[in-house]
């Protein structure tokens, strides 16, 4: 099949780095935009998309009857699947195998913050007060890893290293022999009880939406810490909010939200058993993601089945 593929990359920042890389394979017809204006201008013909955030509502437009398939330059899809304005005859995939090694190291960076209190010896550092104290320890701490994906399964590997006990929650059970108990989408109040940490890698379905409310937040332990970085929609971010205003929670250590940017307005900003990233433990580097899109590229020219194909039923 020849390289003359229509293609469309879409992002509101910089697409001309992807689209240039897609000329550089041999690609001859390769547009780009970052506006959903363009988009108007240049969604006509277009067989493929390569976007992040795109307007969906666009595909509804004559101009895109010819789309077959459509990459997401993310591992989350959930707007892609709810949306009505992609028809069934369009493939969706995702970025999959990419994420796990810097988003499980985001996570024992920041639970090594927490439990070696590094807050503490930098505000005596800067005081010049010689304070030793005894740090805790990850070691035979339980970690319970909610979404036991090719994200989860880092995470895993790297709590093995700290000696700690592993439990994992997941709709599927196919991983359920990497941990050392595993728990069902129906067990999330045993599931938590146990835990030292609760870290949170599920894909937003109708059927984790807000699965972390009040129940389940209460029913861990006092000193408990919650880790997101999955989607900020897997939890009920106003019962979070009473829950660790009320004291109860170690910390919450939280990557997404229900609205990004986080609004100033937003009580996570000032809660003191808060730590708040902005959206950047799964950073997509440039380099790998283009490869794997190269490589999906590859396979559609070649009738190949492609990389991380979305289940629309099971919204990941």
């Amino acid at each position: 099949m020849a390289l003359d593929t229509n293609i469309l990359v879409y992002t509101p920042d910089s697409p001309e780095t992807y689209a240039e890389l897609i000329q550089k394979a041999g690609y001859t017809s390769v547009r780009c935009a970052s506006t959903p204006e363009e988009v108007k201008t240049k969604l006509e013909g277009t067989e493929v998309i390569i976007a992040w955030k795109f307007p969906l509502s666009l595909l509804e437009r004559p101009e895109a009857n010819r789309v077959k398939w459509i990459q997401s330059l993310g591992a989350g899809v959930d707007d892609l699947v709810g949306s009505s304005s992609i028809g069934e005859q369009v493939v969706i995939t995702r970025i999959v195998d990419q994420f796990g090694p810097s988003m499980s190291e985001y996570v024992f960076g920041q639970l090594l913050h927490v439990y070696q209190d590094v807050a503490r010896t930098r505000a005596a550092q800067r005081e010049k007060r010689w304070e030793p104290f005894v740090t805790d320890l990850l070691q035979g701490k339980t970690m319970g890893i909610a979404g036991l994906g090719s994200i989860g399964r880092e995470v895993v590997k790297k709590a093995r290293a700290f000696d700690m006990r592993i439990h994992g929650l997941s709709y599927s059970g196919r991983a359920a022999h990497l941990v050392d108990r595993h728990f069902g989408p129906n067990e999330w109040i045993p599931f938590v009880k146990e835990l030292d940490i609760l870290v949170l890698i599920l894909p937003l379905t109708e059927q984790t939406r807000h699965v972390v409310n009040r129940e389940v937040l209460q029913s861990m332990k006092p000193d408990a810490c919650l880790v997101n970085i999955g989607r900020g929609h897997l939890i009920a971010e106003d019962e979070l909010i009473e829950v660790l205003q009320s004291g109860h929670l170690r910390v919450a250590i939280l990557d997404v939200f229900q609205q990004e940017p986080l609004p100033k307005s937003n009580p996570l900003w000032e809660l003191p058993n808060v730590s708040i990233t902005p959206h950047m433990s799964g950073p997509s580097t440039q380099e790998r993601i283009g490869q794997y899109i190269l490589d999906n590229l590859t396979r559609f020219h070649r009738g190949e089945p492609l990389l991380g194909v979305v289940n629309r039923r099971s919204g990941y």
